[in-house]
C-alpha cells in the first residue's frame, strides 16, 4: 500500500466522520421537536437518526481484487431512522399534546447523543493525526532528495 492510499483512506473516514458529526448534530438540535414531519393527517415528532459507516465494499470479482490490491477506506452505508418509540411527556398545556394531555416526544437521548458526538470527534481526530503523519513522511521523503 503507497502513503497516497493511506491518505486517501484517512480522507475518506475524515468524510464519513464529519456526516456522522453533523447527524448527531441534528438530533441534538431536534431534541424536543414535536412536529418532525406529517404522516396520515397528523404531526409526528422528530425521529432520531443514526448512520451506518461500512468498508468500501466491492460488488464483483474484478474489484474485490482491486480493493485487495489499493484498500478503499471508509463509506457511509446508510442513514438509518432509530425505530424506538417515542416519550410520552405530560403537558396539557402543549399545543401539540392529545385529549389526555400527553404529547409524544422525539426518541432522542440527549446523553447518549453527546457520548456519540465524543466518540465521533475522537475518531476524526485520530484520522487527522494519521493524515499529518502520512503527509509528514511525505515531506521527509521529499527533503531526502535535496
Amino acid at each position: 500500500m503507497s502513503i497516497f492510499q493511506s491518505l486517501s483512506i484517512n480522507g475518506s473516514a475524515l468524510t464519513a466522520q464529519r456526516l456522522k458529526l453533523d447527524v448527531v448534530s441534528a438530533n441534538i438540535a431536534n431534541a424536543n421537536t414535536t412536529r418532525g414531519e406529517f404522516v396520515n393527517g397528523k404531526w409526528v415528532p422528530y425521529r432520531r437518526k443514526m448512520v451506518e459507516l461500512a468498508a468500501g465494499t466491492p460488488s464483483t470479482f474484478d474489484s474485490y481484487l482491486k480493493q485487495e490490491l489499493n484498500p478503499t477506506g471508509v463509506r457511509v452505508n446508510k442513514i438509518v431512522a432509530d425505530q424506538t418509540p417515542f416519550k410520552a411527556v405530560y403537558d396539557p398545556s402543549n399545543p401539540d399534546s392529545d385529549g389526555q394531555g400527553y404529547v409524544m416526544m422525539p426518541n432522542v437521548d440527549v446523553t447518549k447523543e453527546m457520548v456519540d458526538l465524543m466518540a465521533t470527534s475522537r475518531a476524526y481526530e485520530a484520522n487527522i493525526t494519521a493524515f499529518n503523519a502520512g503527509k509528514t513522511m511525505l515531506q521527509k521523503a521529499l527533503e531526502i532528495g535535496k
